[in-house]
């Protein structure tokens, strides 16, 4: 049986004060959470909050890595330099990732790739923008970046991989997908996932919601047989907000 997970992006946001006193109401409160939650920091805050929740059920992820290993690649980060700090799990393949820096299929690969070659869980995000799903191509769209991102990743590697459906048009402008919306997508994803594996492959793997889940929302999502958690954005940034989606 898929367990819940609950993902907090926090993008471009906060600063080192805030994130340390939010981390700490997150860990004092989440200690008896039975789902899965990891928390993701801009770079710069990684070191001091990897402390904090060491030991304790949060994990601890990046927002993005390098394709490539240290050396000569200015503004990079490594998944090596990740590890050193602590970091579990990497997002990969976010929207804005992908049409704000213009990062194309084959680069998220080859990060997917270098992430779990070195231990690394990763998301792995999928999601159409809103004149691909106005004329009908949503579903096609997520399997070409199903496609891509997962080629050359075993069925072993899978069980360290987990996706999140975003819709693009639905990211920080307060509409979201409605839960008929996300599982028909959602269960697309999982019949793309037993044609490139099996079954099994489909029925193991979470695939998360990732377009503006709030407390308002979130109960209906997840009551979606195959959204099995949230990669959450503005709602991470406040204990208030995120505890309620993380506890389910």
């Amino acid at each position: 049986m898929r367990s819940t997970y609950i993902a907090g992006n926090w993008k471009m946001n906060m600063d080192k004060q805030s994130s340390i006193n939010l981390v700490k109401e997150l860990v004092s409160s989440l200690g008896d959470c039975k789902n899965k939650v990891m928390i993701a920091p801009p770079f710069v805050y990684l070191d001091a909050i990897s402390s904090l929740v060491k030991g304790t059920n949060i994990l601890l992820g990046a927002q993005n890595c390098a394709a490539t290993d240290n050396g000569a690649h200015t503004g990079e980060i490594s998944v090596n330099m990740l590890k050193d700090l602590g970091v579990q799990v990497v997002i990969l393949g976010h929207s804005e990732r992908r049409y704000e820096f213009g990062e194309c299929d084959e680069l998220i690969n080859m990060k997917v790739l270098r992430a779990l070659a070195s231990g690394l869980d990763v998301i792995i995000c999928i999601g159409e923008l809103l004149a691909q799903r106005e004329v009908g191509r949503a579903e096609k769209v997520c399997e070409r970046q199903l496609n891509s991102a997962l080629l050359g990743v075993s069925k072993e590697q899978l069980s360290h991989v987990t996706i999140a459906y975003e819709p693009v048009w639905a990211i920080g402008t307060g509409k979201t997908a409605t839960p008929n919306d996300a599982q028909q997508i959602h269960s697309y994803a999982r019949k793309v996932i037993a044609k490139m594996y099996d079954k099994e492959a489909s029925e193991n793997i979470i695939i998360q919601y990732g377009g503006s889940m709030n407390v308002k929302n979130y109960k209906d999502l997840l009551a979606q047989e195959d959204v099995d958690g949230g990669l959450i954005g503005g709602a991470a940034l406040k204990a208030e907000t995120f505890i309620p989606i993380c506890n389910g």
